[in-house]
């Protein structure tokens, strides 16, 4: 690991303007950063730590639906969102392990947005929109391929706010090692329809399976998918698994968490 600065701001302003020196990188738990830093794959000047930022934490239902700072760990979105929005409460439980929930952010990983992270499954199936110190973006817009974003240069995520579904459940094959998702599925029934995201299969990240919600819009049952397959293009291929399995694995993940919704 190369030496570098540590700076740890208490509000959005002050993190933003250290964030405008060269070599500035944000650091929202670390869980993925710091690794890279210890390979020398990543040599930031400056790591500004934004888990001091007391307006960036913490869990509130507003008339917007659920709201989460940027900076809440998993472990706290595990305990503090089951009594609002139990199918997120049980992804951010099931991520990594203690330590990993007790110091990884949610804020952290929308913005490395790795394509086999939890967390951009649920934002996509809600429909959330994440909050920034500049401006508010639709889930549909903000995930742009793998490890991409439609953030820009020195903004940072403050929050992200759920709309509350009427149903909704998480269901991932887990990657024995990592608990990352080997493949993932979060679906979220509301009045105007269901959405389907998909996390750990695609080359391009995560994303939503247009003819499984047609489907479970129509009928919201397990069995609504049977009849349907999944395109292998453009899904992950690697000794973990083909591109078919993970196809496979879409549908069948799909019909678990609908029957799990239930």
């Amino acid at each position: 690991m190369h030496n570098f600065d540590f700076v740890k701001p208490a509000s959005i302003a002050d993190a933003v303007a250290a964030l405008a020196h060269d070599g500035a990188q944000a650091l929202s738990g670390g869980q993925t950063l710091t690794p890279t830093m210890k390979q020398r794959l990543a040599a930031p000047a400056v790591l500004v730590s934004l888990t001091g930022i007391a307006e960036m934490q913490g869990v509130c239902l507003g008339d917007d639906g659920l709201s989460i700072g940027a900076a809440t760990s998993h472990a706290t979105v595990a305990a503090e969102a089951a009594k609002y929005y139990p199918a997120l409460a049980a992804l951010a439980a099931g991520i990594g392990d203690p330590a990993v929930r007790n110091r990884g952010t949610i804020g952290g990983s929308l913005a490395n947005n790795d394509p086999a992270a939890c967390y951009p499954a649920a934002v996509l199936a809600s429909g959330a929109t994440v909050v920034t110190n500049k401006r508010k973006i639709k889930a549909d817009d903000y995930f742009q391929g793998m490890f991409s974003t439609a953030l820009e240069e020195g903004e940072i995520i403050t929050g992200v706010t759920f709309p509350v579904p009427e149903k909704a459940a998480y269901v991932k094959f887990n990657q024995p090692a990592s608990r990352f998702a080997l493949t993932g599925v979060f679906v979220a029934k509301y009045a105007g329809g269901v959405r389907v995201a998909v996390t750990g299969a695609s080359n391009e990240g995560v994303f939503r399976w247009s003819e499984g919600e047609t489907a479970l819009s129509g009928n919201f049952a397990g069995s609504a998918v049977a009849g349907l397959t999944v395109a292998a293009d453009g899904m992950i291929g690697d000794l973990h698994g083909t591109p078919e399995y993970r196809a496979h694995l879409v549908k069948v993940l799909t019909k678990r968490a609908v029957d799990a919704a239930h």
